[in-house]
């Protein structure tokens, strides 16, 4: 097996560590040369810095290139790793704070922020993924950008036949909560997953050592005990007990923690710092840390290995890379091209289902049955207005924007979608195609 050729797309990013060591640290991924590519110089060289020393630090056989030029970034690569943010965390922090100065959801893929950060990521998306038809059309692409459901939608429409797969870690933040919790083994399970990105349920999971579908039991424990969150930041610690009460008031099923943006948009916004949201957390944190790290390596003070590893958020996307390697079949939840997986959802929506990948790439399971209504139906409105979104950004228009914002699920009437949507324009600029 020839040993790859990888790019990382956003490598300025602080996950960027986590993917790189889930790599290196995975027996099945050979690789021999690593490739930065970003379009903010600051941060790549940033990146590069920290990787170049951890690489000297523990002896790693493996080239590191950085570079600002997609053709340089691309040409000969096998595997394309992208987690580009149009915008970077500033215009996240934007994204987050004008729907709340209206009372409303601000978080950076779902409700106005996250159609905000869409039609920005549309429009950066699409271009590197030009660069990457153009320079390396037979590598593939692994994304993590978001949002992953609009995102995919316009790739699909503009370059039909790249090889490009969608992924999202977040079922995996959801079972190991639960594993966490209750003393599960997740390598026991079969799961069974539908909905849109950051918009689902589970429907079961089957225990292969038990026998049986064990979610009955896990809804009743989590009902009963609330999740372990004492490992969690205080963020995720209050995501994961939100969950728990939202599995409380429908326990029917285990729902993708980022829906309470949509059913229960109060719960955020009554405790919501509009001074000071989730961007500021990772301004203060993450991205602080990587320039104190830079810091200390070229002032020479630096010692060890700087607390910089593997990720569960890294393991994801190269376990997806290494099912395609070495044709394994392997079972992910992915973002996919509706076709029937889910038989009473359009087929054109771009839903969240289980997949195996091969050699060929993604192959989606039909799930045999029929969702519920009141799951249909708050998908049905949800795609809806991601698809008028994607049209909105085609075909530059403004009235389709308006109606994306107006239906979308947080969203209480079209006189506010109004001003917000007038709002970003205003703030995302060129970030934006010119709506007319």
């Amino acid at each position: 097996m020839k040993k790859l050729k990888v790019t990382i797309a956003g490598a300025g990013s602080g996950y960027t560590p986590g993917i790189v060591f889930s790599m290196l640290n995975h027996e099945d991924f050979d690789i021999a040369e690593l490739r930065l590519y970003d379009i903010d110089k600051e941060r790549n060289s940033d990146m590069y810095i920290i990787l170049k020393y951890l690489f000297e630090q523990k002896n790693i056989p493996v080239t590191l290139i950085q570079t600002e030029d997609p053709k340089k970034a691309f040409t000969g690569i096998d595997f394309v790793f992208s987690q580009i943010r149009v915008g970077g965390i500033e215009m996240r922090e934007k994204d987050e704070k004008i729907p709340l100065k209206y009372g409303l959801v601000g978080q950076e893929t779902c409700g106005l922020g996250g159609f905000s950060y869409g039609l920005r990521s549309m429009k950066g998306f699409l271009e590197l993924v030009g660069y990457i038809q153009k320079y390396a059309p037979d590598a593939w692409i692994l994304n993590y950008t978001n949002p992953e459901s609009i995102i995919s939608e316009s790739v699909r429409r503009k370059f039909p036949y790249a090889k490009i797969i969608n992924a999202c870690d977040m079922t995996i933040g959801i079972e190991e909560i639960i594993t966490n919790s209750f003393g599960y083994k997740r390598e026991n399970w079969i799961q069974t997953y539908y909905g849109l990105n950051h918009f689902g349920w589970y429907k079961s999971i089957y225990d292969i050592t038990e026998g049986k579908d064990i979610l009955p039991e896990i809804i009743q424990k989590i009902r009963n005990e609330g999740f372990d969150v004492s490992s969690e930041e205080e963020s995720w610690a209050k995501t994961y007990n939100n969950l728990a009460k939202m599995i409380e008031i429908f326990p029917d099923s285990i729902p993708n923690n980022y829906l309470e943006y949509y059913l229960y948009p109060n719960w955020y916004v009554n405790n919501a710092n509009k001074d000071y949201t989730r961007a500021n957390q990772i301004m203060d944190g993450r991205l602080k840390k990587i320039k104190e790290t830079v810091q200390l390596i070229t002032s020479g003070k630096a010692k060890g290995d700087i607390g910089y590893e593997g990720t569960d958020h890294g393991k994801y996307i190269v376990d997806i890379a290494v099912s395609i390697i070495h044709n394994k079949n392997d079972r992910f939840m992915l973002i996919v091209p509706n076709m029937g997986s889910i038989p009473n959802l359009r087929s054109d929506a771009v839903v969240e289902v289980p997949c195996y990948v091969n050699a060929q790439g993604v192959e989606p399971i039909s799930l045999r049955f029929n969702i519920p209504d009141f799951h249909k139906g708050l998908m049905e409105a949800q795609v809806a207005a991601e698809k008028l979104l994607v049209d909105a950004f085609f075909e530059n228009s403004y009235q389709k924007a308006l109606k994306a914002f107006t239906l979308n699920q947080s969203v209480p009437n079209g006189e506010v979608a109004k001003k917000i949507l007038d709002e970003f324009i205003e703030i995302n600029g060129d970030y934006w195609v010119e709506l007319k």
